[in-house]
């Protein structure tokens, strides 16, 4: 086969899931369901792009960065580190095919594949707007579970943007909304695509994102700084800024809850049992994720429960 027609080759569609030292169970389950509920696993590949493999972050631990216009300090030990890395599937795809990216708390319920295929219509990125009923695309975006054509996002380069925002030349937010994209290359997915906290017969993928009720958390410290939702007055978000500057970025927000649909948390605790069944995970890696506090303590006694994922998927509400 010739050099050029090796160029050309498209490579293997991905999805990929971002994520770092306290969310990887998540990760291994978010592999699980994908596989699980696809029947057309040979034609793409799961990979993870983790925080650890990524030394420009680490580089940047305890300086203040920009999010929401109040400089913040980044720290690699908080819940959602990976966040920047959602910008990387481009590069990583050689900026060639189409890859779809999710974040660790996102498990699917149908075959991904169908999302793989869609129909861009000429998009660079597809993702669903962040409002639950807001459909402008004019307005912030979640990005937690994008469809990208890769060799339409050149301009991105994850690291580079990452820096600009130590130098205040961009904003977390701003990004992670994809607020400085041309509006004119994204199309929105149907919301059941990156349904957030609501699991039903319409769901795709089920994205727990309500981080105070995460199904695994039940119990355990927050380890989050919360968004921000201080638009509107600003001071507002000045204040929390000196209350995590006096206080520590974490003091007085409390245990996680147990979340309220149990739906959610058996089929989170139903594939975590395929992992370990099939040795993806193993019963001393639940342990030591249970002594560094990144999965509930009641951990076993909750898989020994959990029935299987088809019988939970069965059961969800129309």
């Amino acid at each position: 086969m010739s050099k050029e027609v090796k160029q050309r080759r498209q490579p293997k569609p991905c999805v990929f899931i971002h994520v770092n030292h306290k969310q990887i169970l998540g990760a291994h389950v978010g592999e699980k369901s994908l596989r699980h509920f696809s029947s057309n696993n040979d034609k793409f590949d799961v990979k993870f792009i983790e925080t650890k493999d990524h030394p420009f972050l680490r580089a940047k631990e305890g300086e203040l960065f920009l999010r929401n216009g109040v400089w913040r300090k980044w720290r690699m030990n908080d819940l959602q580190s990976f966040t920047p890395l959602r910008f990387m599937p481009p590069e990583l795809m050689n900026y060639q095919g189409r890859a779809v990216v999710i974040d660790p708390d996102v498990f699917a319920v149908s075959d991904v594949w169908e999302l793989l295929n869609l129909d861009m219509q000429g998009k660079a990125i597809m993702c669903r707007q962040r409002s639950k009923k807001n459909r402008d695309i004019n307005g912030p975006l979640a990005s937690s579970v994008m469809l990208l054509d890769c060799a339409k996002l050149k301009h991105w380069n994850a690291e580079q943007q990452f820096n600009e925002m130590f130098e205040g030349k961009r904003d977390y937010k701003k990004w992670i909304t994809l607020m400085y994209e041309d509006r004119s290359t994204i199309g929105l997915l149907d919301n059941s695509w990156n349904d957030l906290d609501v699991l039903n017969q319409r769901t795709k993928m089920l994205h727990t994102t309500k981080r105070w009720t995460q199904p695994w958390k039940a119990g355990l410290p927050i380890d989050f700084v919360p968004a921000d939702k201080f638009d509107a007055f600003p001071p507002l978000g000045w204040l929390l800024y000196f209350r995590r500057k006096i206080f520590g970025d974490y003091s007085f927000l409390g245990n996680y809850k147990k979340h309220p649909d149990k739906n959610q948390e058996d089929l989170f605790f139903a594939l975590l049992q395929e992992c370990i069944n099939d040795g993806t995970v193993t019963e001393e890696m639940v342990q030591n994720e249970m002594l560094l506090d990144h999965v509930r303590k009641d951990a076993p006694r909750v898989l020994s429960k959990a029935p299987p994922v088809d019988r939970v998927v069965a059961a969800l509400p129309a």
